[in-house]
């Protein structure tokens, strides 16, 4: 016999069922109260304001060049090869005009100065006798004790062995040169820039073994464009800064050449800078900036709050909580700041941050950054 179910079952059965509908329900309802029903485009869009300022533009140009010394000498041997003997300075060192900076072991070029000096004198002695010689004869003509032609030919071998002693003086000369070649000395006062060979070292003519700078006045050295020429005019005002030490001065251009590269179309142009405490290091980056033509009446903006696109500079203008996009004439930059026509008038209010989520004509909430 089956026993019937308890009634306590279904009620459970059902309260559970009940509880479920009732969680669900408020899960909906809690989702529908979290959604939002107004539009967002309809809210005014946050963003950061600037006030745009009155101020002027002058147009500049500004070049790279190089810092090179007033001096430039590679000193070595020019006339004869040999082992260097000693090197006497080294990067850093100040010298004397005339001070010596390295010698070569010239022992052949001695020896052979020498052999020539006394082949010279040799010749000499020899022209001296034969000189003598032909006054004596000459004097014999008067007694028709020799002939005349007897006299004449002597006359002419003293003056061959003349010649030949004036040859072979100026062969000494040469060698004499091949030997102070030996000796290296400074051509002038400056600073030692570099060493390139060491005692042991084997030189040819024309091979550098000290390189010396005169920095006393350094010189700017830059190229510039052909349409930039008469910016670029001696006598015109520069301001130049070093970037190995930071340096910024100010300068005249000191010498421009009349003629432009054919290669490049670049006009070569020079600064003149003294620098009688050496401060500046020669063959290191200069920036040379010139300003050109008339400062002009400008709106001045912070760079990042304008679009520039070629000569137009596109800006968000905030007018009665609404942004409007509006176009300037670009007129240049200068630092951070970008610099428009004056159709934008001073004190506007102009979108710093944030404009790069508005469209034109959307609302916003506008907030003044700080100065």
């Amino acid at each position: 016999m089956t026993t019937p179910a308890k009634p306590t079952v279904a009620i459970v059965i059902a309260a559970v069922v009940l509880a479920l509908v009732a969680l669900l329900a408020v899960m909906v309802w809690r989702a529908e109260s979290k959604t939002n029903k107004v539009a967002l485009s309809s809210k005014p869009k946050p963003v950061t304001v600037v006030a745009a300022q009155a101020g002027e533009y002058q147009p500049t140009r500004t070049y790279v060049g190089t810092v090179e010394p007033w001096v430039d000498a590679k000193v070595g041997p020019q006339l004869v090869s040999a082992y260097v003997d000693t090197v006497l300075v080294r990067p850093g060192a100040t010298v004397s005009k005339g001070a010596v900076l390295a010698t070569l072991d010239c022992r052949n070029a001695s020896a052979q100065a020498q052999a020539v000096a006394m082949e010279a004198r040799a010749l000499d002695e020899r022209q001296k006798a034969i000189s003598h010689e032909a006054t004596r004869l000459s004097s014999l003509l008067d007694g028709g004790f020799v002939s005349a032609n007897e006299a004449e030919q002597k006359t002419a071998q003293s003056a061959s062995e003349e010649a030949n002693v004036l040859a072979q003086k100026a062969r000494l000369l040469g060698t004499s040169l091949g030997v102070n070649d030996c000796i290296l000395k400074a051509p002038f006062d400056g600073d030692v820039a570099s060493r390139a060979a060491d005692p042991g070292a084997f030189v040819h003519p024309g091979d550098e073994i000290v390189r010396v700078v005169d920095r006393s006045t350094v010189r700017i050295v830059a190229a510039v464009p052909e349409n930039d020429f008469d910016v670029v005019a001696a006598g015109n005002a520069a301001h130049v800064k070093f970037f190995a030490t930071g340096k910024v001065l100010d300068g005249t251009i000191s010498r421009r050449a009349p003629s432009a590269d054919p290669g490049t179309r670049t006009v070569h142009v020079e600064i003149d800078v003294p620098d009688p405490n050496h401060t500046i290091p020669v063959y290191t980056t200069g920036e040379v900036t010139m300003k050109v033509g008339k400062p002009v009446p400008a709106t001045k903006l912070p760079l990042p709050v304008a679009v520039i696109r070629g000569a137009k500079a596109n800006v968000f203008v905030v007018e009665g909580g609404v942004a409007h996009m509006r176009t300037f004439k670009y007129l240049g930059e200068s630092g951070g700041d970008a610099f428009v026509d004056t159709s934008l008038a001073p004190a506007t209010k102009v979108v710093s941050e944030g404009r790069a989520l508005l469209a034109d004509k959307d609302r916003v909430e506008a907030k003044e950054a700080a100065p």
